[in-house]
């Protein structure tokens, strides 16, 4: 499989290259050339690993073999805690699929632990070394620290903005002990921790100095890895005719576009919904063709406190029928003036695949509550958007949740709402006493730049 630039559609790329470099060298994301179709009936029937070895082996070409491919798979998701990765249960009229099985207890794990070691296996074919640097609103962080930390020939430093993530999110991180992990806490939002990131990429003399590569949602191997599990949980309800629809809680664009890379594969997904919190810029570009970017709102749902959702840049690609020019425009256009407006004609192309919604904090509360009167299910801040979608959007048949994180992450949010403590699996306890091991840093790109390289030499 070739891929391209959203940026450049002229030039090709194989999967090793997408894979290291992350964002492309010309600021856009890459994709594949041409359309990748499944036949959805091999598909069915098959468990967790075997379905996702079935998924990804197209997209990855000759970076590996398949056998090598399967014992990579069989490595990452041996360390969940649910046989199959996921779980997908009832919650009155709807399905929540959980994804918070993993070792970081969040939806990003079942990308990142395939990630972790797909480097491992390209340092030990190489005699070079890479440097992972990478943006957080919260989770990504932590997984992708678990995947990657003890390795050799990698570090990684994580950027994640300060006292602007949870306690518990922030010692997933930072308690660690590993010699190539490194956390910077810098003064500003998501949206700067992102931006430092990619003007770091954009610095090829700083990027291909310290041989840097990206994990964020915008790596491609992050979306294929997260669009098995639309597969998998479409295979578990599939004995009924109707419709199936997805919420996704949404920040920056990545799972839900998992979802749509699923759709474009074969699987019949009817509608995505696009959930936000009060950061909503994606609810206002897929109802109102207004994607404008306004001020980060701090919430009780973190992740999703985002304004420039990085992933939509694929989607504008597929708006634009495959016109690299319209999307260097259309970026331009977000990146100077902040503003990009969708015309009648796009929406109403996005509409066919997406719809979106907006919870305010008390209807974030209200949900976790309501949810757990009655049904004892405690749902976390950004799973509650999620269900909370299908109450603003009445869709006919069968609505999947996605449940991106364990709601022990956000004790704070859940006692407000429930007024019950909510505590980290046993296995995990011990993060809340231990030391923590972070450097605040000021939102300067020339400073943040600098303690990376004296952290290498």
């Amino acid at each position: 499989m070739e891929y391209i630039s959203t940026r450049n559609n002229k030039k090709t790329f194989k999967f090793r290259d997408v894979f290291i470099k992350g964002l492309a060298d010309d600021g856009g994301l890459f994709i594949p050339k041409s359309p990748h179709k499944v036949d959805i009936n091999e598909l069915k029937g098959l468990e967790y690993n075997d379905l996702a070895k079935k998924v990804i082996y197209p997209f990855i070409g000759d970076f590996m073999t398949e056998m090598d491919l399967d014992k990579i798979i069989d490595q990452s998701y041996s360390v969940f805690r649910k046989k199959n990765v996921i779980d997908l249960i009832k919650v009155g009229d709807r399905s929540v699929l959980e994804l918070f099985h993993g070792p970081t207890l969040a939806f990003k794990d079942v990308a990142m632990q395939l990630l972790g070691n797909f480097y491992e296996y390209y340092l030990n074919n190489q005699n070079e070394k890479l440097n992972i640097v990478v943006a957080t609103s919260g989770d990504t962080g932590a997984a992708a620290i678990d995947a990657i930390k003890g390795k050799n020939n990698i570090n990684i430093f994580v950027l994640h903005p300060h006292n602007r993530v949870s306690s518990v999110q922030r010692k997933l991180m930072t308690t660690g002990k590993d010699k190539n992990v490194f956390n910077i806490a810098v003064n500003g939002n998501f949206d700067d921790c992102q931006n430092l990131v990619k003007t770091m990429f954009a610095d090829k003399d700083f990027s291909n100095d310290i041989k840097m590569s990206g994990v964020n949602s915008i790596n491609w191997a992050r979306i294929i890895a997260q669009s098995v599990y639309y597969f998998y949980s479409y295979f578990l309800i599939e004995d009924d005719n109707r419709p199936i629809n997805f919420s996704v809680p949404t920040g920056n664009f990545g799972d839900v576009y998992a979802g749509y890379l699923a759709k474009k594969m074969g699987l019949p997904i009817n509608k995505l919904i696009v959930a936000t919190n009060q950061n909503d810029i994606l609810h206002r570009a897929i109802s109102r063709g207004s994607y404008e970017v306004e001020n980060v709102f701090e919430t009780i749902s973190p992740s999703m406190d985002i304004q420039v959702a990085s992933n939509f840049e694929r989607l504008l690609y597929d708006l634009n029928e495959g016109d690299d020019l319209q999307t260097i425009d259309a970026m331009k256009n977000i990146k100077e003036k902040g503003k990009y407006i969708i015309n009648q004609e796009k929406l109403d192309k996005i509409n066919a695949n997406f719809l979106s919604s907006r919870m305010s904090e008390e209807e974030v509360l209200k949900t976790i509550n309501e949810v757990y009167k009655k049904f004892n299910i405690v749902l976390d801040p950004h799973s509650a958007i999620g269900y909370g979608a299908f109450d603003k959007i009445n869709l006919d048949g069968n609505n999947i949740v996605l449940a991106t994180a364990h709601p022990c992450k956000f004790p704070d949010a859940i006692k407000k709402a429930i007024d019950i403590k909510t505590d980290l699996p046993k296995e995990l306890m011990f993060v809340m006493n231990e030391k923590e091991n972070y450097d605040t840093i000021e939102n300067d790109v020339e400073k943040v730049k600098q303690h990376i390289k004296e952290r290498i030499q």
